[in-house]
């Protein structure tokens, strides 16, 4: 569990905070994309990387309860130009889940600039946001899960909806692995999420984590000072912490709004699915977080749109598409719009 300073530098801290994780194939390889610090917190948002941090990704393999894969980010201060160094190290089999293990420097690099080695290619700086709803809508959602009343959209108007990301901006480290890389390669089936560790004298501790997409501001929407005990704790634990709570709060709501024949095993059904809360995809096969199923997240995914409808039973309709930020997302790597300055 965090202590107590570390929760409380948490809720201060931007750069601790994770935004998004997207998950997707690139040219016969997985990219992994970890979004942090939107300036959409205003004062919460600070310049670069928290230096020393640790920035990581943990791979489970098919169904296991734990991790045997990690790529763990560390930032240096931040020069006058306001660029820092980095290390990307790799962390395989029991080490990947240790924090004493320091595990293999596979890549070092600085923000902005491409960095190459062992078959990786990692960017790391500021850019563009991708993401897309009108947090309006989020809103109604929020209060209908959290009160167990039927969603009423009668003041949601679609056609007027409007993206509360434009224009702003993340800190985002993009890693690209090859399908040829053990044991990333096509067909095995991965399950992913990612985290963000600070060490405040007495050892390292899990600040934030992300799986799902829209999981902690559909459920848990107040817990801006990162007090939330799922926080801190590993997936293999979610279910049995808190998956009565999830299954109940969704059961309540469909079962007030009609939309599930039978509401409390709708509600556990979604729980299942939502927990643990890791982000599953089978290597080289095309992504999609939607209604068709969840495979990975690409970056055009009306993630907010399905998971909204997922836990209220019912369509409810964004009134955004994927071309609203079209122009923030690239074809190639590094797949994200850098913005220079920042």
């Amino acid at each position: 569990m965090s202590h107590h300073l570390a929760a409380a530098r948490a809720g201060t801290i931007g750069q601790l905070y994770i935004d998004d994780m997207y998950v997707f194939p690139g040219r016969d390889s997985t990219v992994f994309i970890m979004n942090v610090n939107s300036n959409v917190t205003q004062e919460r948002a600070e310049p670069s990387f928290l230096p020393e941090t640790r920035y990581e990704f943990k791979i489970h393999l098919a169904d296991a309860p734990h991790e045997s894969l990690a790529y763990r980010f560390v930032f240096g201060q931040a020069a006058e130009d306001g660029a820092q160094d980095f290390e990307l190290s790799v962390l395989t089999d029991d080490d990947a889940a240790s924090d004493e293990a320091t595990g293999a420097v596979a890549v070092t690099g600085r923000t902005g600039q491409l960095a190459e080695a062992n078959g990786l290619r990692v960017w790391a700086g500021r850019s563009a946001d991708s993401f897309y709803i009108d947090l309006s809508l989020l809103g109604l959602v929020n209060g209908a899960v959290r009160s167990g009343t039927a969603l009423d959209l009668s003041t949601w108007h679609p056609d007027a909806a409007t993206n509360s990301f434009a224009n702003t901006t993340v800190d985002t480290i993009v890693l690209e692995v090859p399908n040829i890389s053990a044991p990333l390669q096509p067909g095995t089936e991965i399950a992913v999420w990612c985290s963000t560790k600070i060490d405040e004298g007495d050892g390292w501790h899990q600040i934030n984590r992300f799986g799902h997409p829209m999981l902690w501001p559909i459920f848990w929407p107040d817990d801006i000072q990162f007090t939330h005990p799922a926080n801190s704790r590993h997936p293999s634990v979610d279910f049995e912490q808190d998956g009565e709570e999830l299954a109940g709060l969704i059961s309540q709501t469909v079962a007030a709004s009609g939309t599930a024949g039978d509401p409390d095993a709708y509600g556990r059904a979604v729980a299942h699915i939502l927990l643990p809360d890791v982000m599953r995809y089978v290597v080289g096969t095309p992504a999609g977080y939607g209604f068709a199923g969840r495979n990975g997240r690409s970056m055009a995914d009306n993630a907010p749109e399905a998971m909204l409808s997922l836990v209220t039973g019912t369509a409810v309709a964004s009134g955004l598409k994927a071309s609203v930020s079209e122009h923030l997302r690239a074809a190639q790597f590094p797949y994200v719009v850098p913005v220079p300055g920042l």
